[in-house]
């Protein structure tokens, strides 16, 4: 049976550690089932919100709602969460089992039960018949595995994840992302999830929360905050963006923004399009169209291919425009070689439908 429950919600979160303000009036709102994640670089205060969350850490000011039921000042073991990190924490004089039924411990379980509950959350995490092994016998995935059983054993409201791949090489953690949104499917408890990862974030929520000193830039689900990121920070910090430095020429009617980028103009649809002055124009790699020079026509410049990078499935350019800012293209690779070289003379077309207006931060 899926739990019930499961609502969060920050509301004007405040966290002070002495002079310096970690987390700066955060007000979220996290519906039951959801896997939202928190996304932001070291030190942005995402690990504060989720610790200020778990109980590991009290607001100076604000509320944490779960349920309704404003927690802020309630300890660990009386929220109906629980908490995975990155390091798994595994006893290792003990057995897997003995591991996953720690938790309950401080339960009326009986021996039958406490059986049950541990074969049942190891057949969840894909490690069926491994009770009697002890940690040290795991890969490290195993062991992340071992890990979320004991936190899913006592059927939390809430799962809150701390970066639980960091450890993990890279072809282990791109398997586990999927297997991870599956399990969270599965049971159907609320997942919030701290990561610097992007494309974790990108693979596996619902929703991503872009965070930057303390504060929340964008939220949003992960095609929404990729492609039309509010602010030139989420457009920098979420995957690849070429940022240019523009001067708006006007808007006509309902129309798109004409924009100067040195000698040349280019029209965008997207973003931020009555803006004035000076401004900041994005265009993701993979939306521009490297053409032949002799290539005419609107939102066109002439540019340099200056390197090209192989990178196995995709083949990344990195192009000097006419106006002398670089950006880089990227297409897939169809193992029909490679029509641009170095030193080649190209158009680089940017669709107006690709290229974003911001505000300058």
């Amino acid at each position: 049976m899926k739990p019930s429950g499961g609502h969060v919600e920050l509301v004007d979160l405040v966290k002070h550690f002495g002079e310096i303000e970690a987390v700066r009036g955060i007000s979220l709102d996290v519906p039951p089932g959801e896997f939202f994640s928190l996304l932001g670089p070291s030190g942005c205060g995402k690990t504060t919100t989720l610790r200020l969350i778990a109980g590991f850490e009290r607001p100076t000011s604000g509320q944490i709602l779960l349920d309704g039921r404003d927690m802020a000042m309630t300890p660990p073991h009386r929220r109906h969460v629980n908490t995975v990190f990155q390091s798994y924490a595994l006893f290792p004089n003990m057995s897997v089992g003995d591991n996953v039924a720690f938790g309950l411990r401080f339960h009326d379980v009986s021996k039958t039960e406490r059986g049950e509950k541990v074969a049942a959350a190891l057949e969840l995490v894909r490690l069926a018949g491994f009770e009697e092994r002890r940690p040290n016998q795991l890969s490290g995935g195993q062991q992340q595995r071992v890990a979320l059983a004991r936190a899913l054993i006592l059927n939390p409201a809430v799962l809150l994840l701390d970066e639980p791949l960091g450890a993990l090489d890279a072809k282990l953690r791109k398997a586990l992302q999927i297997e991870l949104k599956a399990l969270q499917e599965e049971v159907g408890i609320t997942f919030i999830y701290v990561t610097h990862d992007q494309e974790e974030a990108l693979t596996m929520s619902d929703r991503i929360a872009v965070m930057s000193e303390g504060r929340i830039e964008q939220v949003g689900p992960p095609t929404q905050v990729y492609e039309m990121p509010r602010t030139e920070y989420v457009a920098d910090f979420l995957g690849v963006s070429n940022l240019m430095d523009a001067v708006v020429e006007g808007r006509e009617g309902g129309g798109p923004c004409r924009l100067r980028l040195g000698d040349f103009v280019l029209e965008a649809s997207q973003g931020d399009l009555d803006s004035k002055g000076e401004v900041r124009v994005v265009i993701r790699p993979e939306r521009v169209e490297i053409e032949d020079r002799d290539n005419d026509g609107p939102n066109r410049i002439p540019g340099l291919v200056e390197r090209v990078v192989y990178v196995g499935p995709v083949i990344q350019l990195l192009v000097r425009l006419a106006p002398g800012v670089s950006i880089q293209a990227m297409f897939p690779n169809r193992g029909d070689g490679q029509a641009f070289a170095q030193g080649t003379h190209v158009m680089a077309h940017m669709p107006a439908s690709a290229l974003r207006v911001l505000e300058r931060d």
